[in-house]
This record gives structure tokens, C-alpha cells and sequence, in this order.
């Protein structure tokens, strides 16, 4: 023992004296392969500044020969600070002027790394919300042969509710039905940035399904309001795949425009640059081929820009297409030989942006037509087939079966999977499309046949609602405790919400139990299946009337009606040719074109008295369309001269169409309108009748002043002979017109156009309708009694007051009738 301690002291004090000799190094905490900063001391008297240590380790190293002499060097190392271990010239190694090499190389990798990856955002939307307990979003994205093969990557960046329990919360990502990533929500405070590869091979060239499902749950309440408080935000311009390598970036086909995607915020544009854009001869193919790119590229929200000298810059979600003789490219691009023989139709890539464009020229116009037609043909279609969907899948997937008459889907067919849920409010919802003639609005129902289940623990007062186009359509209360199988449950629905086109249909299950009233901690978590939904549940739609009404802008925004209809071609004028005026109506026709599944023959006139007996569509100023074609429309004339929404900084113009009828209705009839409303709205809730309906005909329209909070207007009508349709699109200037084109073209915004006309305002982006009051029936052919019956029945149903009245002529002839036959039948006194 007496031998041991000396020892122990002996070590002690050596350990002691090491730690002092020894500086203090973080060598430990820095990344593997870089070495210790060394210490260094500078002298009271230098003025130099410090020298910031190195970061990389491979370029901090400095041999002695390389280092600077002595002479100018800045840094005095003090003698007694420097270990026996360090020599002089490593002690002067940090601080040489050397050190600058690390911080460029580093910049220079990650400049060559960028240069050698491909980003596409993949988010068709501006914006991307997941609501609720559950919500899924689905649409497909179109790749090339080079990007399904090429090495890729996932990123997105999502933020949450603050109420969403990141324990009880899920958020996953399919590619083609396989789960990628799935993670908790839990980035209530900041969004999160997530990045993941993805596996080889699953990738496909052509379209591939991508799916963003939330499961949600509140931290602290266990009601049914509380479950609106939850959402998930994605935010499109994190949210992109990359591609590693250029050849990714490679466009080989004409195929590939379909490639073409979306930008940050969900927008797809095409640049034409066209250098004869004036010529009379080019407006017909230009505008054929804008429409061919917007049916192969099938995004959301497409925007066309026309120029005539200069190639745009290119981007994510963007294509340039130059289009001329190489003649007219001569000075804008070197166009390959070939187009001096024959038509062509490649991608190029320019030698001074290194942008590729797609390239359509020709020796001749026409020959640069026939290569528009090589470029548009696979999106052809026969007007007279019939469809059997709407094409929806790059913005909603799947595309939307078209039902043409009594039909009856299952839920598996529209989408709609078997599911479980342990939550408060359940919800899904599916597609449907509806043709142009269908008119079922007063009196059809269709009938959703559910197979479902409900836990025992479910109480009555819990109900299955029904939503049409967002608008409440039927609810179906739960009555029966301890649970319940649900075997092909009839909830019938009411068609008053379909409209011509796309329909979305949502069904939502309202769930209550008693542990939610009690509440206690962990409710929200549990897993505990309390509903369950499964995919043999079956949707039928019955036999409806099919008659085609004059006018009718929700069928020119559901299918393109009667544009797309067969027979001659659509008479189009443009109240002036220049790029603007060409960029609006691309943008036009191309999501028409969209809607109507193959692109719509058109022909320019450059007189309005051109248009015979054609259907016919006017672009323009409001104050450059002829005044007969606005009468016709019935909008007021006077809207040439007074439709001048207010320039920023300027007020509005004092209102000086008040009259003295518009006095005594306020002075007077105040009480009397608001009696009136009281019962209109007791009918509607008691009996679902309206004023509007309760009518013996329809009345006739008004003429319509466009206020000037509006800045954009579209209207249709029959024209003066009643055998076309007349539509008008119209603002008060071309700046006004391009906007409000580019703005309700949008998904969003297009399938709001209903009625007889449609105003939309730019500075508050409200919308507003004006509702047909008198149309006209195009008769269907072949003639069908059913088909009749069935239109006269909605007719009927619709004009209350001419049903009652032919209900009681009819049974004034029954009364009359059985009178005289009673008369001629018995003994006479």
C-alpha cells in the first residue's frame, strides 16, 4: 500500500502537467479527416486582423516551402503559448493567405452539383391543403423515358396546425400506389423541409401516380368542430422531383411536351415565338397548334404568351416553341436543313441560351402546317365518338367516368378504396362528369347504395352526408346503438347541383360516442376502428332528360359545348392581330379544347357580318365589338363608353343612375321586401320552393350593365335566327381582357362559369353570375317518347305554376268527361 500511493501521485501530477502544456482542442467535435486548429497567440502591438481558421481539411494543409517569409508575416507566435510538439511553420500554416481555397472550392462543387441536377415541381395547384382527420390528394405526373430512368429524388416542405398531435398524426406519400416516405406531423412552428430518394424502377415513362394522404387528429378536443381546425400545408415551391444528371433534361419527341409540368405555383406556360405573327394565314395554325399543346401537355392552369423577335428565358413548367420559314427564323435561330425540303417538327437546342425549344418549320406556311398537324394529331378525335371520360388525371386522378344515362359504379371503379377509420369525421369524395345536355336539375335523383359499418360505441345522432359540387345534397341519420352493418344502404341524392362537365361528389360521416364527451386524455389517439367504408358501395345515376339548352355557359365549361360539337367550324373573331390579342385567345381555346377532348375547328373572320349561321365566338375590347353583337347579348350599349374600372389611386365614379323609382322603393316597399324575403325563405325551407319558381313561363332577359368593379366579362346567346350560339368575351381594355382570360381559365376559376353571363372582377377576384331565364331547346335526335317525357317533367317541375295549371285544366276535362259519360248511363226519371 505504502508502494501504491507514491505511484498514484506520480501519475496525478503528470496528468496535471500534460493538461496544462496541452491547449484546449475541439478536435473531437469536428468531422472526421479535418484536423485541430492550432492555437496562436498574437502580439498587443499587431494591428493585423485575425485570420478566420480553415474549414476543409484537404486545402488547409501548407507545407513550410509554401508558406509566405517571415518578413510579411502578420501573426507573432509568442514562445511560451507553443508546445514542444507544434513546429513554427505549422503554427503559421492557418493563417497564410492560402486559407481562401477552402471557401471557394466548396462553392465551385456545389455550382457544378446544381448545374448537373434537373428539378421539376410536381404540384399542379398554387396551393396544396390537407383538411381534416383524413384527407388524400392524388394526380399523376407524365415523365420521359430519361426521367423515369435516371437516378431521382423526392423533396417537399410541408407546416401544420399547432392543434395537430404529431403522436397521432401521419402524413404519407405514394409514387404508383407504394409507400415512399411516411412520417408524424409535427412542424406546427416552422415548415419542414423533407427529402428522401426514391427506389430504382419505380419511376415509369409516361404517367405516374403521386399521393399526399394525412392522417390527422387534435391534440386536445374530441368534438367534431374541432376537426376543421386541423390542416397540413404543402408548399409547392418546396415540392419537386430532382434528376440527377443532364439527361434528364433531355427532350428526344414531340411526346415530350407532355412532359412539360408546372412551375413553383402551378402554372404551365407556353412562349410562341413566331416572327409572321401578323400575317392573316398564320392566326388559323397558330391557334390550331396552341390548342394541340395544351390537350398533349392536359395541365390545370396553361398560359400562352406569343412574341415575335426575342426567345424568352426558359424554366420549370415553361416551352418554347418557335414557329416560321427559315426564312422568317433566319435572324432568331440557325433551323436545320431540313426544313428547307419538307416540314419539320423536332425539339432544338439554341447554341445561345442552351434552352431547347421546339422547332415547327417549313418552306412554306403550308407545309408548316402539315407540321402542326403531325404535332397535333394524336390529340384528334372524332367529335361524333362518344367519350367515355373526362380527361382529369394530371390535376385529379382518376379521370372522371362521363355517364350518359342510368349507370350504376362502384366505388372501386371511381376511386374510392376500402378504408377503416377510428376518427370523429370521416371523409372521400369522387368524380363524376355529366354531358352537355343533361337537363335533370328540378326533378332527378340519383342514389348512392352503401356498404358500411359503425362500431358499437357510435351513438344515434350521428349522420352520413352527401355533398354535391361543395353544396349540401342529403344527410342520412344513424338511429340504431351497438353498431351496425350497412348492406347497400339507399341514400338518395338530389341532381339540382350537377352541372354539365366535371361534378365532384363528397361524402362525409359524422361520428359521435360517448368517450368523446368524456374526453379524457389520449381519446385522440386511439386506433380503435369506428367506420369503415368499403368499395363495393355503388353510385347510380337514372335515366335523365337529355336536350341541349341556348344559352348555356356551364356546358361550354364543362365539355366545350356546342364548340365541340361535329359540322362546320366555329367562326372566330379578334378585334385586332397582334400578340396579346393571340396570347388571350390561345389561352381561350386551349382550355376549351381541354374541356371538349380534342381541338375545336375554328375560323377567323375579320367581319362580324362574316358569321352566318355559324356558332361563333367575339374576343375583344368591349368598346372595339360591334354594338349588334352586345345587343344581341343583351348588354347594355352603352357599356362601350361607361365599362371603365377606376385606375389604381383613382375613386370610383360617382353613381348617377339613381332614379325615382329606385326612391319610392326605398321609402316604401323597405318593409313590404322584407316581409317578402321572410316567406320566400320560409318556402324554400319548408318545401324547397322558390319565388323564381313559382311561374307560369320564363321570363325574358334583362340587358345587363357590367359594373366597373368588373374587369372582365363573358356572355352567350342565341343568334338573331335561333340556330347558333353567340358567345362574347369582352373588358374594357386588351391589358383587362389577357388577365381576365389568364385568371378564369384556371381550374379554380373555370368551372364557376354558369348561367347567361359570367363577370369577374381583377382587383378582388369575385366572381358573379347572372342565371338563364329564358332558353331554348336544340331537340334531340333520334326522337325518343322516354326522352320527352322525362324533359317535360323537368320542364314542369321548374314552372311550378304551369303544372298546377295543367293539373287542374286536366282535371276539369276528367270532371267533364266522367259527367257525360254518367249522363248516358242509367234510368232517366
Amino acid at each position: 500500500m505504502n508502494r501504491v500511493l507514491p505511484a498514484l501521485i506520480l501519475l496525478v501530477g503528470a496528468t496535471v502537467a500534460q493538461a496544462q502544456s496541452t491547449p484546449f482542442d475541439m478536435s473531437g467535435e469536428r468531422p472526421k479527416g479535418e484536423p485541430p486548429i492550432t492555437p496562436q497567440i498574437l502580439a498587443p502591438q499587431t494591428s493585423a486582423p485575425q485570420a478566420e481558421p480553415p474549414k476543409a481539411a484537404p486545402t488547409q494543409i501548407v507545407t513550410p516551402q509554401a508558406a509566405p517569409p517571415p518578413a510579411t508575416q502578420p501573426v507573432v507566435v509568442t514562445p511560451q503559448a507553443v508546445t514542444p510538439q507544434i513546429a513554427a511553420p505549422q503554427a503559421a500554416a492557418p493563417v497564410v493567405p492560402a486559407q481562401s481555397a477552402p471557401q471557394t472550392a466548396p462553392k465551385a462543387d456545389k455550382t457544378t452539383a446544381a448545374a448537373s441536377v434537373f428539378r421539376r415541381f410536381v404540384v399542379p395547384y398554387s396551393k396544396l391543403r390537407l383538411e381534416g382527420e383524413n384527407d388524400r390528394k392524388s394526380w399523376s405526373i407524365y415523365l420521359t423515358p430519361e426521367q423515369a430512368a435516371a437516378q431521382a429524388k423526392f423533396n417537399f416542405s410541408y407546416q401544420n396546425a399547432v392543434v395537430v398531435a404529431p403522436e397521432a398524426s401521419q402524413l404519407t406519400v405514394l409514387l404508383n400506389d407504394r409507400v415512399v416516405h411516411q412520417q408524424q406531423i409535427g412542424s406546427s412552428d416552422n415548415p419542414s423541409d423533407i427529402s428522401f430518394d426514391i427506389p430504382r424502377g419505380l419511376l415509369q415513362p409516361g404517367a405516374n401516380l403521386l399521393t399526399f394522404d394525412a392522417s390527422q387528429r387534435h391534440r386536445t378536443d374530441c368534438d367534431i368542430p374541432s376537426t376543421y381546425e386541423l390542416w397540413s400545408d404543402i408548399d409547392p415551391t418546396k415540392t419537386y422531383l430532382t434528376f440527377a444528371g443532364r439527361e434528364a433534361e433531355k427532350l428526344s419527341t414531340t411526346d415530350a411536351i407532355r412532359a412539360i409540368g408546372v412551375d413553383s405555383s402551378g402554372k404551365t406556360q407556353f412562349n410562341l415565338v413566331v416572327p409572321a405573327l401578323a400575317q392573316p394565314g398564320s392566326t388559323k395554325p397558330i391557334l390550331r397548334l396552341s390548342q394541340g399543346l395544351a390537350l398533349l401537355a392536359g395541365m390545370p392552369n396553361e398560359i400562352f404568351s406569343f412574341s415575335t423577335d426575342t426567345l424568352p428565358p426558359s424554366g420549370p413548367g415553361k416551352m418554347t416553341v418557335i414557329v416560321g420559314t427559315p426564312a422568317e427564323l433566319q435572324s432568331l435561330f440557325a433551323v436545320p436543313p431540313a426544313a428547307q425540303n419538307g416540314a419539320l417538327a423536332t425539339f432544338a437546342t439554341d447554341p445561345h441560351s442552351g434552352q431547347q425549344v421546339l422547332l415547327i418549320s417549313g418552306p412554306s406556311w403550308q407545309a408548316i402546317s402539315s407540321a402542326i398537324d403531325m404535332v397535333v394529331s394524336p390529340t384528334e378525335r372524332d367529335p361524333s365518338t362518344r367519350r367515355d371520360l373526362l380527361v382529369t388525371q394530371r390535376w385529379t386522378a382518376p379521370d372522371a367516368p362521363l355517364v350518359y344515362s342510368g349507370t350504376s359504379l362502384s366505388f372501386e371503379q371511381l376511386g374510392v378504396k376500402t378504408a377503416e377509420f377510428s376518427g370523429r369525421r370521416f371523409h372521400t369524395s369522387f368524380n363524376i362528369a355529366i354531358p352537355s345536355d343533361f337537363y335533370a336539375n328540378a326533378y332527378g335523383e340519383a342514389t348512392m347504395l352503401l356498404d358500411a359499418a359503425y362500431a358499437k360505441d357510435v351513438r344515434p345522432g350521428s349522420h352520413i352526408d352527401v355533398y354535391v359540387n361543395g353544396n349540401i345534397a342529403t344527410t342520412k341519420p344513424i338511429t340504431a346503438t351497438g353498431g351496425g352493418i350497412l348492406r347497400q344502404l339507399p341514400i338518395r341524392i338530389t341532381m339540382r347541383h350537377f352541372k354539365p362537365g366535371l361534378n365532384t361528389v363528397t361524402l362525409e360521416a359524422m361520428l359521435l360516442a360517448d368517450e368523446d364527451s368524456a374526453c379524457v386524455p389520449a381519446t385522440t389517439s386511439s386506433t380503435t376502428p369506428r367506420f369503415a367504408l368499403f368499395d363495393t358501395s355503388q353510385f347510380r345515376i337514372p335515366d335523365f332528360a337529355r336536350v341541349e339548352q341556348r344559352p348555356n355557359l356551364a356546358a361550354l365549361a364543362g365539355t366545350g359545348y356546342p364548340y365541340n360539337r361535329d359540322g362546320e367550324s366555329t367562326a372566330l373573331f379578334i378585334d385586332r392581330i397582334d400578340a396579346d390579342m393571340l396570347s388571350t385567345t390561345a389561352t381561350l381555346l386551349g382550355q376549351m379544347a381541354i374541356v371538349a377532348g380534342h381541338p375545336i375547328a375554328i375560323e377567323p373572320i375579320a367581319s362580324s357580318s362574316a358569321v352566318g349561321s355559324r356558332n361563333a365566338i367575339f374576343i375583344g375590347s368591349i368598346s372595339q365589338l360591334p354594338s349588334t353583337i352586345l345587343s344581341q347579348m343583351n348588354i347594355a350599349a352603352t357599356s362601350q363608353v361607361a365599362w371603365r374600372p377606376p385606375t389604381p389611386g383613382q375613386g370610383a365614379a360617382p353613381d348617377s343612375s339613381v332614379t325615382i323609382a329606385d326612391w319610392r322603393t326605398r321609402i316604401s316597399g323597405g318593409l313590404f321586401q322584407g316581409q317578402l324575403d321572410n316567406f320566400q325563405q320560409w318556402m324554400h325551407r319548408n318545401f324547397d320552393i322558390s319565388l323564381s319558381s313559382l311561374r307560369f313561363m320564363p321570363g325574358s332577359e334583362q340587358v345587363f350593365t357590367p359594373s366597373n368593379t368588373n374587369t372582365f366579362l363573358i356572355a352567350q346567346e342565341a343568334n338573331p335566327t335561333n340556330d347558333a350560339t353567340w358567345t362574347v368575351i369582352a373588358s374594357p381594355s386588351a391589358s383587362d381582357l389577357r388577365a381576365g382570360v389568364e385568371a378564369m381559365t384556371t381550374q379554380v376559376n373555370w368551372s364557376q362559369i354558369s348561367g347567361h353571363i359570367t363577370v369577374y372582377s381583377g382587383k378582388t377576384g369575385k366572381i358573379d353570375t347572372v342565371p338563364v331565364n329564358r332558353f331554348d331547346f336544340v331537340m334531340p335526335e333520334p326522337w325518343s317518347l322516354t326522352n320527352y317525357r322525362l324533359i317535360a317533367a323537368n320542364w314542369l317541375s321548374s314552372n311550378i305554376l304551369s303544372y298546377a295549371f295543367l293539373l287542374v285544366i286536366g282535371s276539369l276535362l276528367l270532371g267533364i268527361a266522367t259527367a257525360s259519360i254518367l249522363s248516358k248511363i242509367g234510368r232517366r226519371e
